[in-house]
């Protein structure tokens, strides 16, 4: 579901930073090679994290989700010197697609791949995060909210993808739709907790952007 023109999308796209050769070459392997490529963030909304990761200057950053590494080098290009980047994903097909492109970037010794259950894989990571990314399966949203915001240092900033989810949180869910059921739930909690202030925008499938207080 577009939520503007794709005409209008591919202005705004023109008229938004280029895309980084490195991560074009990611984009074009991976629409070739892996399943369901429409997960990768792509051009526009790769350059919005990369430009709000800029502006926060994370020293920690940690995303739930990896695919194929797209997302994790865009946020990655705000790192302070000697930053880290944990990523955390199930799917282990993905692991060396992921690290060939982390290790052809100036990144490579500050991105961390974890690879199994990240509610697992969270605790063990014993750090404080400025930047956080919400990218995985969408049933456990609001699990991996409530773990997060306690290991937040005060003013980081939580983003949480697919949050408009094609534009099924507008329409009659179906009684088996329980990820659109999850994410109901997780954009009403979001913006009634008082441990955060959010605004969500209409980009690409939904990105809400949330500061902890």
């Amino acid at each position: 579901m577009h939520f503007i023109s794709e005409t209008l999308e591919d202005y705004v796209a023109a008229h938004s930073e280029n895309e980084p050769a490195l991560l074009a070459a990611l984009n074009k392997e991976t629409h070739q090679k892996i399943l369901q490529p429409r997960m990768l963030s792509g051009h526009f909304q790769g350059r919005v994290l990369s430009i709000l990761s800029k502006l926060i200057r994370p020293k920690s950053i940690l995303e739930i989700g990896t695919y194929t590494g797209y997302a994790a080098l865009c946020l990655a290009e705000g790192l302070v010197e000697n930053g880290t980047l944990d990523t955390i994903d199930i799917n282990e097909e993905l692991f060396d697609f992921q690290r060939k492109y982390f290790d052809q970037s100036e990144w490579k010794d500050q991105i961390h791949q974890h690879l199994g259950n990240a509610l697992e894989i969270i605790p063990t990571l014993n750090k404080k995060f400025d930047l956080v990314f919400i990218d995985a399966d969408k049933e456990n949203y609001i699990n991996y909210f409530q773990m997060i915001v306690p290991l937040m240092n005060k003013g980081g900033v939580i983003l949480s993808d697919n949050v408009l989810w094609s534009g099924k949180i507008l329409e009659t869910v179906k009684a088996n739709d329980k990820s659109t059921k999850i994410l109901l739930e997780y954009n009403q909690l979001l913006k009634d907790d008082p441990r955060v202030e959010t605004v969500l925008l209409p980009i690409r499938d939904g990105l809400t952007v949330s500061r902890v207080l």
